[in-house]
């Protein structure tokens, strides 16, 4: 018991936390960039490649594709139970067979797990208006590669930064001068950055390998690139264009209680401690506060660890005020010995429990907890049983060894059928299917872990302390002649509760007919008030939220601009509202509520997203519910946009509540329909909010069609025309 005691301790102390469970999806997401491409053509040459390969792996479930401007993206889902590591080489090899399908130009193939936690424990922010952009962005990238080098860190992603870029800028006089055209430069461009594989010099006495460097790694190697050459001299890229660095133009903005912002979103790994990782990426941050400029604040915004800390701190309060209950309940009702015996069967299997949770690699949740909570008031039974036992036999004047010997002994079968009755109850929950059943599965686990501890307190553990310090309860004479007439005589005659229970028991033996008729009435009955009264079913309950996420969703043609001018009209709305603590502001379709590969419903036009914290509960008037319902109304006298506010969500991902699925070979009857559709729940039914669809987005497309043979007229083709 010691070495429980002392064992348990230690995987206390070395176990994950977290707020909720993680649940291994086997679910990836494949991209493929291409850029220019449109949506019909990414849908035609790389999309459906992609499909056609993965729908002959074993073991999918579903296949989705998206194809969008520039890009292409498939969701690849596999049965529940199948092999992550197995999952991901098959799709990796359905890719790979997919890929000589693909235009030459298309880059290379990105394969991706999709993590259904996959959300950040904490986002760094710097904010400063007046400080030049590269020092941010600079200074942004060092702190992400030193939190990246955590080793509880699975990635930091910026947000709120420009691409980076070398822009040359020709002079087309030097050009005409040189008489170098346009097409000719850059082709050499291109020709001067790539990568040349060389292979390998075999001489007989050795094979060696054989590297042309190529790639273009610095402003240097571009100034230098030759354009034309003569007899007497050359020309160089210096010599008709100058090049500076500079960003891409802006297509995103980030925005942090309405400063814009440069962002890092931190991702932990899979079962690592939410609170143990933030505090390591908090003590590395704080080390670049000192190297700060003047102009320059540093935030943590969303910091999970204080809702995680909070969530198990009042788990494990629960469970200790429960466990002084029981100990009460326990001393006064079997005395301070006996009491003391039972009682210390309860941290005996916790910590018996949580060996066999850490053994498993399970992270210490909420799951876990309350199946924790829901073993105390089981796991003392089989304790009671036996201690009880052995008291009478103490009563009667056997010794404390042969009493707890002959508890054992006669208590064997009745107390493990007990607890094995009671473990068959949560089996099923063990084989539960699907993401749900690998959520809830720590439920049982964490049950039949503390209940299987309980079983081996109540059969080795408490017998071998009882019989060191067991001791008879101290009763009058009056006591033992009735626990001598509870076993050998009639327990009717008994006074008190216990005469009375038995009556009651006589009375319904006698009358088994009419008893088991009341019972199974009784149990139509209850059930029959919940149907008709009850307020329904839900998966689980619907806490008061801490924090929020706000998709903004809008039709056209929309420049980066006008995107943004869209979603900080809605942050500016949202900031005016009380109780929210922080505002963080992303354009783009980014997020988890409406990115199909996050876990969202996949609407076509996310044009930006909000994250929000809401004060503590004791620091605002309004609910989080309230505030959110506030937020509906007030976004909703925005003309032109669709503003979705919804919480995090507990429990496993499971997205919208009702998702309704249209496929079919002919996209020319799918739209319509799904257009119908659509309509129908906007106008006739009543009860719904935040409908979206994922149906290609109305936009003004231009088509250049290219006279070729005219183009050659003029020495230009159809390359040089696009």
């Amino acid at each position: 018991m010691v070495v429980i005691i002392i064992a348990g301790l230690s995987a206390r102390l070395s176990i994950p936390v977290e707020s909720q469970p993680h649940v291994e999806v086997p679910m990836f997401i494949v991209n493929v960039y291409h850029e220019g491409i449109s949506p019909e053509d990414s849908e035609r040459l790389l999309v459906m490649p992609l499909e056609t390969e993965l729908r002959a792996v074993e073991g999918i479930d579903e296949v989705t594709g998206f194809a969008s401007e520039g890009s292409a993206a498939v969701l690849v889902e596999f049965v529940a139970d199948y092999d992550l590591n197995e999952a991901l080489l098959d799709v990796r090899e359905a890719v790979n067979r997919a890929q000589p399908e693909f235009p030459t130009t298309a880059e290379e193939p990105y394969v991706r797990e999709i993590v259904a936690d996959e959300m950040p424990i904490i986002q760094i922010s710097l904010i400063g208006s007046e400080v030049a952009e590269r020092t941010i962005y600079n200074l942004a990238r060092e702190i992400r590669d030193d939190i990246e080098a955590i080793p509880d860190v699975l990635e930091g992603r910026l947000s709120g930064d420009r691409e980076e870029v070398l822009e040359i800028e020709i002079d087309p006089t030097r050009l005409d001068v040189y008489q170098i055209s346009n097409e000719e430069l850059i082709s050499t461009i291109l020709r001067n950055n790539r990568l040349v594989p060389a292979g390998s010099l075999d001489t007989g006495e050795g094979r060696m390998s054989i590297k042309v460097p190529s790639v273009i790694e610095s402003a240097r190697d571009v100034f230098d690139i030759p354009v034309r050459s003569t007899r007497d001299s050359v020309v160089t890229l210096a010599d008709v264009a100058s090049v500076r660095r500079t960003f891409k133009d802006r297509v995103r903005y980030a925005h942090v209680d309405g400063n814009p912002s440069m962002t890092i979103d931190v991702l932990k790994r899979t079962n690592a401690s939410i609170i143990d990782t933030v505090q390591q990426v908090k003590a590395v941050t704080e080390t670049y506060r000192s190297r700060l400029p003047a102009n320059l604040r540093m935030l943590y915004t969303n910091d999970q660890a204080p809702y995680a800390q909070t969530q198990v701190t009042e788990l494990q309060g629960n469970i200790v005020t429960a466990l002084f209950l029981v100990m009460i309940v326990v001393v006064a009702a079997m005395g301070f010995r006996s009491g003391i015996i039972v009682g210390a069967s309860i941290p005996v299997s916790f910590l018996f429990a949580l060996i066999f949770i850490h053994q498993l690699g399970y992270t210490f949740n909420f799951m876990v907890m309350f199946g924790m909570l829901l073993g105390l008031g089981m796991l003392i039974d089989g304790a009671i049983v036996v201690t009880e036992y052995a008291d009478r036999k103490l009563v009667e004047g056997v010794g404390r060894r042969d009493a707890y010997m002959l508890a054992v002994d006669r208590m064997f079968w009745p107390v493990t059928a007990s607890v094995a009755t009671t473990l068959a109850a949560f089996l099923p929950l063990i084989f539960w299917p699907g993401v749900a059943g690998k959520f809830m599965r720590y439920l049982p686990v964490t049950v039949f872990a503390v209940l299987s501890g309980s079983l081996l307190y109540a059969l080795v553990f408490g017998p071998t302390i009882g019989s060191l310090i067991g001791r008879a309860s101290r009763r009058n004479q009056q006591a033992v002649e009735e626990l001598k007439q509870l076993e050998s005589g009639d327990p009717t005659r008994l006074p008190g509760v216990t005469g009375a229970y038995a009556k009651l028991l006589g009375f319904a033996s006698r009358y088994a007919v009419v008893t088991t008729a009341i019972t199974i009435l009784t149990l139509i009955i209850s059930f029959g008030l919940f149907y008709a009264r009850g307020t329904g079913m839900t998966f689980f309950t619907e806490n008061d939220p801490t924090f929020a996420y706000i998709s903004v969703r809008a039709r056209g043609n929309l420049a980066a601009e006008e995107v943004y001018q869209i979603v900080r009209e809605v942050e500016q709305t949202v900031l005016d509202i009380p109780g929210i603590q922080e505002v963080n502001m992303q354009t783009g379709a980014s997020g988890g509520g409406n990115n199909p590969w996050m876990g969202g419903d996949g609407a076509q036009d996310s044009v930006g997203s909000l994250y929000l914290q809401f004060h503590e509960q004791r620091d605002r008037n309004l609910r989080g519910k309230e505030i959110m319902d506030l937020i509906r109304q007030r976004t909703a006298q925005i003309p032109g946009i669709v503003v979705e506010v919804q919480e995090m969500e507990m429990g496993p991902p499971v997205g919208k509540d009702i998702q309704i699925q249209f496929s079919s070979n002919h996209r020319g009857i799918l739209e319509p329909a799904v257009a119908r559709v659509r309509e129908y729940l906007d106008a006739q039914v009543d009860g719904l909010r935040d409908i979206a669809d994922t149906r290609a987005l109305p936009g003004i497309e231009w088509t250049l069609t290219v006279d070729k043979a005219q183009a050659a007229l003029y020495g230009a083709d159809v390359t040089l025309v696009g």
